[in-house]
């Protein structure tokens, strides 16, 4: 093929002048914030209201906790399981009635209750000693305090999700911004390819590999920008941010813990900060109650009992009695003595296989916390030597990058090999963020799980 000499030189002019526009590419490192998508890609894109709100990582679970319905719904419910445990108690507390009523009797004057028809009536009762009542409100103290831990767990994990949420949403982010780079250096390799095959340069098979290669950045940013709308949606509706402002998160990662211990304090406080050990003791503490109270049923139960009440001679009381007092008090001690039960002992049979049941479910859920904790440990291991790989490959496709432009700037190097290496070094940057996202979202759950989150937002 001959060449001509000025068409040539021309041809170089082109694509030096392509290698300066694809500088932005080259950049070691990623400029500090996230950017927004560009027009000059040919897709939807909903993030186009101008002065994005940047939120903070504190700031969004701060209005999360502030918003969140679940949070709500666990609050009321460990107030009526608190009020449960109230009423219960209300029996060991002073109770004062009183009323009237209108009846007609005839023949001996008395009530449908076997008590005699009074003008007015106030009576007052109150259990001193009842065992069976006494677990029954002990049992209901112990369930109220699982609503409690429900409470406290439902706020970690509403914490925790937030977390997550807008540390994925800054990787996406910035994955976004790498993304919209290399698709516009794509795009003009592409235009510089086409120049160059007109100018019978470069054959089509070279052209038709970088638009393959442009139509792929196109595809994974179409994805991405759909994963950053969904991770907004999910952010406003957590913090009750309205639609019209357009989102933005501030480069940042989980604040400075004290995360990085002996596995051996990470599990113990793993086991001790959890809720579902606690709930589990509190479960078992609950039937032990109710064993308790059901093996108390053999005993006497003793009550403060009094009565007073205003008679009238409307029901011929004369007729029945030599004496008719018109005021008349009772105030005493009942003390009810059970001789034969048989319901005590089934009860007493059925609490204990209960008491048993829980027992075998508190040592399951030792186990199964401790295990858990240790896959948490592990996996947080494993995500800190994933980052560190990924942060070394990147390195080194950084360092073969600069390598190649050298080649290129020397006439070494194709424009295709040095586009190849400009892809490599970007796919390198995507896997160290998704890798530096996978050691955030480790941490997180292992903060959650020693207690630690709620340190670290200052809630």
């Amino acid at each position: 093929m001959n060449r001509n000499p000025m068409k040539m030189k021309i041809a170089w002019t082109v694509v030096i002048c392509g290698v300066v526009f694809c500088a932005p590419v080259i950049a070691q490192q990623l400029p500090p914030g996230a950017a927004g998508q560009k027009t000059s890609v040919p897709v939807a894109n909903a993030q186009t209201v101008s002065g994005p709100r940047v939120l903070t990582l504190a700031e969004v679970v701060n209005l999360a906790l502030e918003h969140s319905p679940q949070l709500a719904l666990a609050h009321v419910q460990y107030t009526v399981a608190k009020n449960t445990a109230g009423v219960a108690r209300a029996e060991f507390r002073p109770n004062l009635y009183t009323g009237s009523g209108a009846a007609y009797t005839n023949g001996f004057p008395e009530t449908p209750s076997g008590a005699a028809p009074a003008v007015f009536e106030m009576s007052y009762t109150q259990s001193i000693f009842d065992t069976v009542k006494s677990g029954e409100l002990h049992s209901d103290e112990e369930l109220a305090k699982n609503k409690q831990l429900d409470y406290e767990n439902t706020r970690e994990s509403v914490m925790m999700q937030a977390a997550s949420s807008y540390l994925e949403l800054a990787d996406v982010q910035r994955s976004l911004q790498l993304l919209q780079s290399a698709y516009d250096s794509s795009q003009r390799i592409v235009e510089l390819a086409k120049q160059r095959e007109a100018a019978g340069l470069e054959l089509p098979v070279t052209v038709t590999t970088d638009e393959l290669q442009a139509a792929k950045l196109a595809e994974e940013l179409l994805k991405y920008q759909g994963r950053q709308e969904t991770l907004s949606e999910q952010i406003r509706d957590m913090t009750g941010i309205p639609a019209s402002e357009s989102l933005q998160v501030s480069p940042e990662g989980l604040p400075a813990s004290e995360s990085a211990e002996a596995a051996s304090n990470l599990l113990a406080q793993t086991i001790d900060h959890s809720a579902v050990i606690r709930e589990a003791e509190n479960y078992r503490r609950a039937r032990a109650e109710l064993l308790k109270g059901a093996k108390g049923a053999y005993w006497p139960t003793v009550s403060l009992i009094g009565e007073y009440s205003v008679l009238s001679k409307i029901n011929n009381y004369q007729e029945f009695f030599q004496h008719f007092q018109r005021n008349n008090v009772t105030a005493g001690v009942q003390v009810t003595i059970p001789i034969f039960a048989a319901r005590t002992s089934a009860n007493v049979a059925l609490a204990r296989s209960y008491f048993n049941e829980a027992s075998l479910e508190l040592t399951a859920t030792k186990q199964a916390v401790r295990e858990g904790a240790e896959q948490k440990v592990r996996t947080l291991k494993e995500a800190e030597a994933g980052k560190e790989v990924a942060k070394l490959d990147l390195q080194l496709a950084q360092q073969q990058l600069q390598e190649a432009q050298a080649e290129f700037n020397q006439g070494h190097m194709t424009l295709g090999q040095l586009e190849q290496a400009h892809v490599t070094e970007n796919q390198k940057w995507l896997a160290f963020l998704d890798a530096d996202l996978a050691r955030e979202q480790a941490q997180l759950d292992l903060l959650k799980a020693t207690g630690q989150l709620a340190q670290v937002f200052h809630r």
